[in-house]
């Protein structure tokens, strides 16, 4: 009976010290994702909201816009996740080389891009890329190129180098996580593995990757759902431009909310695109990363 007793007051205990976290759980996830829904089977404003049923969602199909910004969001995924975090893998690698000096000075160098203020780094890469920027200027004296290129407002080029904003702000972020599992493998494995006449290579393809699966599969997860709601880079750099060449999902949730005539019932059947999709592709990695 005591043994009964102590652990339900350890059990209320519990209940109490998790309660705050999951009521604020609750307000601030839960019932604006319900309320979001709720919305989303809505038209109009304010007192003059009308249920529409799911045609918001019959609407994504015929807006060019959305489909635009699908397009968009999915090549930079196709592009910069595999690029970013192939280069993540082999940073970690070398930054785990045991005779590598000044360790803690590169590891520092590499993540300091994540720890840069956004808008900071936005008028780095705008400067750089602009009519009289560094870059036109180096390719013009190479002879690369025979004029300026205005990078920002082309519709590939924007896309470029929105790609290379985000690999290298992230690229860091997520050598860390690798650098974490490297550290967690132990030494005796690759000692044994040269014993045994494992090449570098074939001891990186045999013993690191598989080991350091579940990181890559938790790398793989996060940057897939940042890459979905990529917002702040786009915004920053090129506005969506030119011509909604380089908009995404996220952009295009705000236009709809706060540039566009207000349209917050569309608006939010647009956000849980973002939901279904992130859902769907996590479940895919899942399944992908439990059978290999």
């Amino acid at each position: 009976m005591h043994q009964a007793g102590l652990s339900q007051k350890y059990n209320r205990w519990g209940w109490l010290f998790v309660s705050p976290g999951t009521v604020l759980i609750f307000v601030l996830s839960f019932y604006p994702m319900l309320h979001a829904f709720v919305l989303s089977l809505q038209t109009g404003l304010g007192n003059n909201l009308r249920f529409t049923g799911i045609w918001n969602y019959f609407r994504l199909f015929q807006d060019e816009i959305f489909l635009n910004s699908v397009s968009n969001v999915f090549i930079y995924l196709i592009i910069q996740v595999p690029v970013m975090l192939f280069t993540a893998l082999i940073l970690a690698s070398i930054l785990n080389y045991e005779k590598l000096k000044f360790k803690g000075f590169f590891r520092t160098l590499i993540f300091l891009p994540c720890a840069t203020a956004l808008v900071s780094s936005a008028m780095i890469f705008k400067s750089f890329f602009s009519i009289d920027g560094i870059v036109n200027v180096m390719l013009l004296k190479a002879d690369i190129i025979s004029g300026p290129i205005n990078w920002l407002t082309h519709p590939v080029w924007a896309k470029f180098i929105i790609i290379l904003v985000i690999t290298w702000r992230w690229t860091g972020y997520n050598t860390i996580f690798y650098l974490a599992g490297l550290q967690n493998i132990d030494t005796s494995v690759y000692e044994a593995a040269r014993i045994d006449g494992a090449s570098p290579a074939r001891q990186f393809f045999k013993i690191t990757l598989p080991l350091l699966r579940p990181v890559i599969l938790l790398t793989t997860i996060m940057s897939t759902n940042g890459t979905i709601q990529l917002f702040d880079e786009v915004k920053n750099l090129t506005g969506g431009g030119p011509g909604n060449a380089t908009i995404t999902i996220s952009q295009y949730i705000y236009n709809l909310s706060f540039v566009y005539n207000p349209q917050f019932g569309y608006a939010a059947a647009v956000s849980y695109t973002i939901l279904i999709i992130v859902s769907f592709l996590s479940f895919i990695q899942m399944k992908i990363g439990d059978r290999t």
